[in-house]
């Protein structure tokens, strides 16, 4: 059975019927309180104190530091509607900073030299135990890695990502990584549920995003884990972001614009994409307002409601 676990400045609680339990532990980061597990399931018991949960200004329940890793184009709808086939897309992962990682309700703060910014909402894995390099990652152990999910939103800068090919800087501007609001804790039996899980974002009310993992998405956890066990160490409170599916302001075009452009040079290229996209309403401005969640259909895990909004840094 999952366990909701949220975090303010100075505590960490648990989401029970009757409210917010305080979780008595000194652990002041993520990795310390997944190794507390005792404080964990001591909270919350018959008669103990709760608060409201809106009455809680809630921050990321991931900690940074931390090792924030992100599966590129991994869900089939997204790699169609950039133009690409999903039968030649392999499995890839970039990096953003850790310093990226803001709030459930922070702001996300548009730099101002950043024209076109996206969303792109994502299934977060936190790693609950220790991944060397080499270790052999198998259908039957994969679940042992991962102690919960948590909702993501990518925000991208697309302006400074296409044009300079890489992902790194545009999308690890502080804010650039909400994650939250819970923690939710996970067993193997709650994993054999991720393939149910549906993601929707919206913008001011506008839905967006809606797609559901099984049959979307490319390449599941286990592949991921797979993959990065060759190269990466992951660490408890480590965060690896699963790819998001299609709804997000970048858009291929119609495939034979996708495929005369991508002949041209990459100077001509992005010097006719990017103002193409500047006239997309659907990139992210001042006073824009993201909420996003993940759950099952059937409520039986809820990864909660995401809600940020955009400002232009002053």
């Amino acid at each position: 059975m999952s366990t909701s676990v949220l975090r303010t400045a100075d505590a960490w609680w648990v989401a029970t019927p009757a409210g917010a339990a305080r979780i008595i532990t000194a652990a002041t980061t993520t990795a310390e309180l997944l190794a507390d597990r005792a404080a964990i399931a001591a909270a919350g018991g018959a008669g103990a104190a709760t608060v409201p949960v809106d009455r809680l200004a809630l921050v990321s329940p991931v900690t940074a530091p931390c090792r924030l890793v992100a599966q590129a184009t991994n869900y089939a709808s997204h790699v169609r509607d950039v133009g690409l086939n999903p039968d030649q897309v392999p499995l890839t992962f970039f990096r953003k900073a850790s310093g990226s990682i803001g709030g459930p309700h922070d702001d996300i703060v548009r730099p101002a030299h950043v024209t076109l910014l996206d969303y792109e909402l994502e299934i977060g894995l936190v790693i609950g135990r220790e991944l060397p390099v080499g270790t052999t990652v198998t259908d039957d152990n994969w679940k042992d890695y991962v102690a919960g999910l948590v909702v993501t939103n990518d925000i991208s800068a697309r302006d400074i990502q296409l044009p300079k090919t890489q992902f790194f800087e545009s999308k690890s501007y502080p804010t650039f990584t909400p994650v939250g609001p819970a923690l939710v804790l996970v067993d193997h039996d709650d994993l054999k549920r991720f393939d149910d899980l549906s993601l929707q974002l919206w913008v001011n009310g506008e839905l967006r995003q809606d797609a559901v993992v099984g049959g979307d998405m490319m390449y599941p956890p286990v592949e991921a884990l797979q993959a990065l066990s060759r190269f990466q160490r992951l660490d408890p409170g480590d965060l690896v972001l699963t790819g998001t599916p299609v709804g997000t302001a970048l858009s291929g075009g119609p495939k034979p614009v996708a495929a005369v452009v991508s002949l041209l040079p990459p100077a001509l290229k992005w010097k006719l994409f990017l103002p193409h996209q500047a006239k997309n309403p659907k990139y992210l401005h001042d006073g824009d307002v993201i909420e996003a969640t993940i759950a099952t259909g059937d409520g039986a895990i809820d990864l909660g409601r995401q809600r940020t909004t955009v400002r232009d840094a002053r």
